[in-house]
């Protein structure tokens, strides 16, 4: 079995659109219609139905290295085989989006390994306006509700406001916070914020940080200076990195991870904004071109709307879609 029929199994029970169809309504619109109508004007593929298959995939943000090995694979498949439907090709195009993910770094499980003993420390980057506060947030949110003992550390000093904004949504979340002088030194407030998670066994410290892209060497020594600091406090910390970032942004958002990625061991990408964009394409190329698996997604505004990245829901939703009953 294929795995377009494999996901159309899987989810033909499922009575109502999961969070993933919803929230990837517009980038199914973009895509999955798109292919939909390319297999309808053309009886057979040739050069020119691969040719607009690669501009779909570059305008859906599937990334230009992705799409040129995606539409290079499925040229040689059927030149090989013989498949000369356009369905047959689109079909085969889920089974290539699925293998390129798959193969495109490490397996890790999504949610946070907790540590066996003392507090597990998270530290979230991004840079302004991606939603890294509210992302922040959600999963504080998340783990509390899994009856973890949650706190936040904010640590992104140099930013206006951010301080502020994160004592906000501590005070909404009734989760304890530890904050400096805005424009201090973070690597104090992360101290501060050790010494608390040891003194009332916290069992999750998400620590906000790193929101400048602009000088790379500063950045390089600022976190530097956290993670020596945190491993000093506590065993093993940070035992988690997670950048954020805005998938409204598409390439631009691609080149933020990259550039975070020299400077920071970048365990989890968490995206954002899902449901407002049609180029769903971009987890993908994320994947392709860092290696760093996507971890949770963002489906709305809700704070139940940050979920578990599942690759089958994603390509399902952005490609198959809630067929009617």
């Amino acid at each position: 079995m294929g795995l377009f029929s494999y996901l159309k199994s899987k989810f033909s029970k499922k009575e109502n659109s999961t969070k993933y169809e919803k929230g990837l309504a517009k980038s199914r619109a973009a895509f999955a219609d798109r292919l939909e109508d390319l297999s309808k004007r053309y009886k057979k593929v040739d050069n020119s139905y691969f040719e607009e298959l690669e501009q779909i995939l570059i305008e859906a943000d599937v990334g230009v290295a992705l799409t040129l090995k995606l539409v290079e694979n499925l040229l040689d498949k059927s030149q090989k085989e013989g498949i000369s439907e356009p369905s047959k090709i689109n079909e085969e195009l889920i089974d290539q989006m699925f293998v390129s993910y798959v193969e495109g770094g490490e397996s890790i499980t999504n949610e946070i390994q907790f540590a066996e003993e003392g507090p597990t420390v998270l530290l979230v980057e991004g840079v302004n306006g991606v939603g890294k506060t509210t992302s922040i947030a959600k999963l504080a949110h998340r783990y509390m509700q899994k009856g973890k003992k949650v706190m936040l550390v904010a640590a992104d000093t140099f930013r206006a406001g951010a301080v502020e904004q994160l004592k906000i949504w501590a005070d909404r979340l009734k989760c304890p916070i530890v904050t400096g002088l805005e424009n201090g030194d973070p690597a104090s407030v992360c101290y501060d914020g050790a010494k608390y998670a040891k003194a009332n066994k916290v069992d999750l410290m998400i620590v906000d940080t790193a929101g400048r892209l602009h000088n790379k060497a500063n950045l390089m020594a600022e976190l530097g200076k956290i993670k020596r600091v945190l491993e000093r406090e506590i065993p093993g910390a940070p035992h988690e990195t997670f950048l954020i970032i805005d998938a409204t942004t598409g390439q631009n958002g691609v080149s933020q991870a990259s550039a975070f990625k020299e400077v920071s061991n970048i365990s989890g990408i968490v995206i954002t904004k899902m449901d407002g964009t049609s180029k769903g394409g971009i987890i993908l190329s994320i994947r392709d071109e860092l290696g760093v698996p996507v971890r949770f997604i963002g489906l709305g505004e809700g704070m139940d709307d940050l979920e578990e990245f599942d690759l089958d829901e994603y390509l399902h939703a952005l490609l198959v879609g809630n067929e009617k009953k």
